[in-house]
């Protein structure tokens, strides 16, 4: 009778179930104190009996039973269980998801953008059923169901996911959060983690050695540094957002500028770069950083500094000039932190002892960096900080100082005069000195124009800017009559036509004293067709009708007028302003 008792409460009561879990293991005791008293007077039973009570109970029964409830932002990484039933919230944004890979998705990714990626789950959010995997390589970028999956090239954990079961989704269990609970006090308010160190926002590329050069051991102390400099530099939605490559044999990119915006997330994923070997190519990787790694697809932002920190150990195997050039031209800021240099006794071995001299941005101190070893690195960490964060020096940034191309139109007619002419010409020189004129930089052009156009420089005759002033202050005054629309045509066939390729946006100034024989607004509008950005000057007797037929759209910003020549140097910062602002607008 007893026995029989005890089986239809094991089998057939709901209590049990229901009961807290300290009682139920009050229970589970009882019923098996009840069944050893009872076996020597029910032997046939009692085996069974026993079975019953060392199966494990319903409600403790493998994953699905009680799913864990989380948010929209938990990882795989976050559930430390080879199988886990999750419950994903309803109304999660799918830009707040981040996700790497394909069916199998890298540990880092969300738990929920996974399985709506996969079709798990909507953005309602539901039941899902998570499992663990071994890491592995080349994690694929797919967009499904409205999320765009992204590339990785290595992870050491992965997970899958599959439906959870409908039954389980009635949650008593708490989110997984990392939040602080409540303490009851008025919080501080604290700066917005999220967002980052919105002082430094810049696209930063550590290319990190991963040459035979500098082995496995060190290569580690390198992985070590390169975390600490990320968890200072501030990395934010913000901020500076950071991607690494790898030098070796072969570039590799092992994660992109858009892959990760917080701190925690870069460190972990630097932790994760391996070991490949190889020669140092460093000058093979550069030029392909320079060309591959900066993009709108890989997550490069428009009008922030571009940066490449290059960490040697020892010296490149490679040439490294042309590669040096190219990120110049890209318009990439390129610092090189040194470690190991060649003693020397080695110099010898090392293809190009200016190596470094060759690579940066410019052959300054500000733009290289020297560590001894890569022991007690810490005490190097904020001044590399600090120079990554320093964008005023940033010299090789594309800004409207050093990306245009500036044409001066200026009238050599008569009624201007041998004087009158020398300041029109100090009124380009002027302008002239607030520009980086470099072989990949600002470029000047100069043309003088009377019924008959005179090129007197064109923009790839001087890429020194004391010898364009030398050149302009010697130009000669021709005198004549005054035909503007011819000379701008004439300007954008000779001038600008050769450099229709250039990155560099075009402009051209216009210089006057006097009404045109010929029609201003045809030509003028087929240069501004063509993306020249035209101001219009107007001195003395110019017709303001001329001067507004000429400038580029809103017209009040691009035309000028001044009643004497000497007025001409009060309109320098405006047409510098001018420059710069539409240069910064073709940016966004």
């Amino acid at each position: 009778m007893a026995a029989a008792r005890i089986a239809a409460l094991r089998l057939g009561g709901s209590a049990p179930l229901a009961a807290p879990l300290p009682l139920r293991r009050a229970a589970e005791t009882l019923e098996l104190a009840l069944v050893l008293s009872v076996c020597p007077l029910f032997a046939g039973v009692c085996l069974l009996l026993l079975l019953l009570l060392l199966l494990p109970p319903a409600w403790a029964s493998s994953p699905g039973a009680v799913p864990i409830a989380i948010t929209c932002l938990t990882r795989g990484l976050d559930i430390r269980k080879e199988k886990a039933d999750v419950l994903c919230p309803g109304g999660c944004s799918l830009e707040e998801f981040s996700v790497f890979g394909n069916v199998v998705y890298a540990s880092v990714s969300s738990i929920c953008g996974a399985a709506v990626h996969r079709g798990v789950i909507s953005t309602s959010g539901g039941p899902v059923r998570i499992y663990s995997l071994p890491g592995r390589e080349n994690y694929s970028s797919v967009e499904a169901n409205g999320i765009q999956s992204q590339m990785l090239s290595r992870w050491s954990t992965s997970f899958t996911v599959t439906e959870g079961k409908s039954a389980a989704q009635e949650v008593t269990g708490q989110a997984v959060s990392t939040a602080r609970p409540s303490t009851g006090k008025r919080q501080k308010k604290t700066p917005d983690k999220k967002a980052g160190n919105t002082d430094c926002k810049a696209d930063i590329a550590f290319m990190i050695d991963g040459s035979f050069n500098i082995g496995q051991r060190r290569f580690n102390l390198q992985k070590n540094f390169i975390g600490k400099v990320a968890l200072m530099l501030g990395i934010g939605t913000e901020g500076p957002h950071v991607g690494i490559v790898q030098a070796s044999e072969h570039p590799k990119i092992e994660f992109y500028l858009k892959n990760f915006t917080s701190a925690k997330d870069v460190v972990l994923a630097i932790k994760e770069v391996g070991f490949r070997g190889g020669n140092s190519n460093t000058g093979k990787a550069l030029k392909y950083t320079a060309e591959k790694f900066f993009t709108p697809e890989t997550g490069m932002r428009k009008g922030l500094p571009k940066v490449v920190v290059v960490f040697i150990d020892g010296w490149p195997s490679d040439d490294v000039e042309e590669a040096g050039i190219v990120a110049r031209e890209f318009g990439v800021n390129v610092f090189v932190v040194s470690v190991n240099k060649p003693i020397p006794e080695e110099l010898g071995m090392v293809k190009d002892v200016a190596f470094i001299d060759k690579m940066v941005c410019r052959n300054t101190d500000f733009f290289t960096y020297n560590m001894p070893n890569w022991f007690s690195t810490t005490k190097y960490v904020k001044p590399l900080v600090q120079k990554l964060c320093t964008h005023e020096q940033m010299l090789c940034s594309k800004t409207c100082y050093n990306s245009v191309n500036i044409a001066f139109l200026i009238d050599g007619s008569s009624s201007v005069g041998e004087s009158n002419f020398q300041l029109e010409l100090q009124f380009a020189a002027n302008i002239v000195k607030m520009f980086e004129v470099s072989d990949i930089g600002t470029k000047i052009a100069a043309v003088q124009f009377t019924y008959d156009q005179r090129i007197e420089f064109n923009f790839n005759d001087y890429n020194v800017k004391e010898n364009i002033l030398e050149v302009i202050s010697n130009i000669r005054y021709m005198s004549g009559g005054t035909a503007t629309g011819e000379a701008i045509a004439f300007t954008m066939r000779s001038v600008f036509g050769p450099v229709r390729d250039s990155p560099n946006k075009n402009f051209l100034v216009v210089v006057t004293d006097g009404q045109s024989y010929d029609d201003v607004l045809g030509p003028a509008a087929a240069a501004q067709d063509a993306g020249i950005t035209i101001f219009s000057v107007g001195v003395a007797w110019a017709p303001l009708d001329d001067l507004k037929d000429m400038a580029s759209k809103p017209k009040e910003e691009h035309s000028f007028f001044t009643k004497e020549f000497t007025g001409l140097e009060a309109l320098i910062p405006d047409v510098i302003r001018g420059i710069c602002g539409d240069f910064v607008a073709s940016q966004q």
